[in-house]
């Protein structure tokens, strides 16, 4: 039994981590892209273990890891200004469709998942944040300053919200890791708030999951042992936050739609990052 010191030191401890770990990722385009690639070589590694299993762990460990590889072009490209056929294909509007699907993509494995364990309501506050992932390439940026930071303008409650479906989802999925995860979700949520910049959520997000991934797949016994979670299963408690993000979820999709009507919100943000034009050679 892990004893409630041993949950806070740990779980403090990797909060920490994480979040030294986005700033790194965001300081040094060239170190974080050499990271993921050599990150491919703990594939191997995993599928010996055993420890990666089934579809949607190994669906989820490669459409978080390979599209990093791909930002992680796409920011050398914008940021250092790099020329020739090879980069510019990097530099295009094509990366920030990549990138919006890789997010829906991962909120609708894990919705799908939560629909066959049972989790319908919760499954419906995820359909809900697909209805409401901001749309490229207004919404989406990759800066050509501020070290290539990829820029999603999601709003605080889609972030809010995103984060207690998580968390719901991982209770019903892998309670053991959950203690694990809820640090990512909450670094993810944090680390923007810090910087007081909140369109850096989708990069906090990105790395802080492709770490877990990578932590979890080759050393699982890491979590089991600092933060071992399965005592806080309770499926009373599962279903019931379910149930409220279904409902906030739905409240927030019917805000969202009338919200995106306004076309002073859009003209705000464009004149703020040009993102009309952010691509004008392609």
């Amino acid at each position: 039994m892990v004893s409630l010191l041993s949950y806070v030191l740990s779980m403090g401890l990797y909060f920490l981590l994480l979040v030294l770990f986005i700033d790194w990722m965001r300081k040094s385009v060239w170190s974080s892209l050499v990271f993921w690639v050599l990150s491919l070589l703990s594939i191997p590694f995993m599928y010996l273990l055993g420890e990666v299993e089934g579809w949607f762990r190994w669906s989820k460990t490669f459409s978080v890891v390979l599209p990093l590889i791909i930002l992680g072009f796409a920011r050398i490209s914008r940021f250092k200004g790099k020329e020739g056929k090879f980069w510019s294909f990097f530099d295009r509007k094509l990366i920030l469709f990549f990138t919006y699907a890789v997010l829906t993509i991962n909120i609708l494995e894990a919705t799908l998942k939560g629909f066959s364990l049972g989790n319908t309501a919760n499954a419906i506050a995820g359909i809900s944040l697909i209805i409401t992932t901001p749309l490229p390439v207004l919404y989406w940026t990759i800066e050509k300053k501020n070290r290539g930071d990829l820029l999603a303008f999601t709003t605080i409650m889609w972030n809010v919200l995103y984060t207690t479906w998580n968390a719901a989802f991982i209770f019903s999925e892998s309670p053991s890791f959950v203690a694990g995860s809820l640090c990512i979700l909450m670094a993810a949520l944090i680390y923007p708030i810090i910087k007081r910049k909140p369109e850096l959520w989708g990069t906090a997000r990105i790395y802080t999951l492709g770490l877990h991934l990578l932590l979890r797949g080759c050393f699982p016994g890491l979590f089991l042992k600092f933060m071992d979670a399965s005592s806080w299963h309770n499926p009373t408690v599962i279903r019931w936050l379910g149930i409220v993000n279904a409902v906030i979820g739905v409240a927030y999709a019917v805000w969202y739609v009338i919200a995106m009507v306004n076309k002073k919100y859009q003209a705000k943000l464009v004149e703020k990052y040009d993102t009309a034009n952010q691509y004008k050679k392609v």
